[in-house]
């Protein structure tokens, strides 16, 4: 082999390298399983993510919480155990404790702008613990009441015990006669099975993909709730990132967002559809005034935290984002 054949060889070889040394492996954690529209969201997020950094930077998903359980979001980040997690109602962040989670009535129209600008709100608040929003996997939040058959009202709980998620659902709970339980969402089939809850507060994605039609099939449809459980990253490795990856990562985020909307909701219809016609479930709605006046009575109530934990200033913000958004 020739001096210059080397030459090449070497430098063609040390490019190899250096390509393969600034290559990154990005992981994301979630909650919901392969069967939910919303892992689809995650998978076209990492194809944007690897498109937009060329290759740069690639997203492994680890589903059904197998990185770590439903309140650990925040301990994951911090501790290294996932990149990018979902976050739920963490002590460590007062404000998205009890905001992410809202009673209000909100028109979807624009439930894409609405997200944006809630996380711009609480993204202070997440640099405060290390952390920094990336993307919102529910386009148009769902959660909702399910029972095993039908019940007087809703609020009219007589005792009944609920599965809960936070600190709003709980004090709902609690309002209207019940008892709140909190179960992760990979043990509520069992917990549900087995009576240990008469009733469960979840997503209609998350219900429909842990198969839940089957346990409790009596839906009612409320809409009582603005909710948005932000996906959050470690901010020293977001920062670790060149300002071009770290660009592509939130373009990525905001891109998925618009490319799941139509996806989610035809897949949430079509689950309820399913479970109503074909699988022995049914599904009520409250009617508008009901809803109105239980979330003026619950929303009375959660004014003094809502103060307490965001500061006067960000509570006003984000109840008038929310008052921006109303049906």
């Amino acid at each position: 082999m020739s001096t210059q054949t080397k030459l090449l060889a070497f430098s063609l070889m040390g490019a190899l390298l250096a390509s393969t040394a600034q290559a990154e492996t990005i992981r994301l954690s979630t909650y919901v399983n392969e069967t939910d529209i919303r892992y689809q969201g995650f998978a076209k997020f990492a194809e944007l993510v690897a498109e937009k950094t060329d290759g740069r930077i690639t997203v492994d998903i680890f589903p059904s919480s197998t990185l770590h359980g439903w309140s650990d979001g925040v301990d994951a980040l911090q501790g290294g155990v996932a990149d990018i997690s979902w976050i739920s109602a963490d002590t460590r962040l007062p404000c998205y404790r009890v905001t992410s989670l809202y009673p209000a009535a909100i028109d979807l129209e624009d439930q894409i702008g609405l997200d944006a600008a809630y996380a711009e709100l609480i993204a202070p608040e997440a640099a405060e613990v290390g952390l920094i929003p990336i993307i919102n996997s529910n386009y148009s939040y769902d959660q909702e009441w399910w029972f095993q058959g039908p019940i007087d009202s809703l609020s009219n709980l007589d005792g009944m015990l609920v599965r809960s998620i936070g600190p709003l659902v709980s004090m709902m709970i609690e309002t209207w006669g019940g008892q709140p339980v909190f179960i992760a969402p990979g043990e509520v089939f069992q917990s549900a099975e087995r009576g240990v809850v008469n009733g469960i507060n979840m997503g209609v994605a998350t219900y429909s993909s842990w198969q839940l039609w089957n346990v409790m099939p009596y839906m009612v449809n409320a809409s009582l709730f603005y909710g948005n459980i932000q996906y959050m990253m470690n901010l020293d490795r977001f920062n670790s990132l060149s300002e071009e990856d770290q660009t592509a990562l939130l373009e990525a985020g905001a891109e998925t967002e618009a490319w799941l909307q139509p996806l989610y909701e035809d897949w949430i219809d079509g689950q309820v559809g399913n479970a109503v016609m074909k699988g022995g479930g049914a599904a009520v709605s409250i009617s508008r005034d009901e809803r109105n006046a239980m979330i003026s009575e619950i929303a009375a109530q959660w004014t003094e935290e809502v103060d307490a934990a965001c500061g006067p200033e960000l509570a006003d913000q984000v109840r008038a984002l929310f008052a921006q958004h109303q049906l």
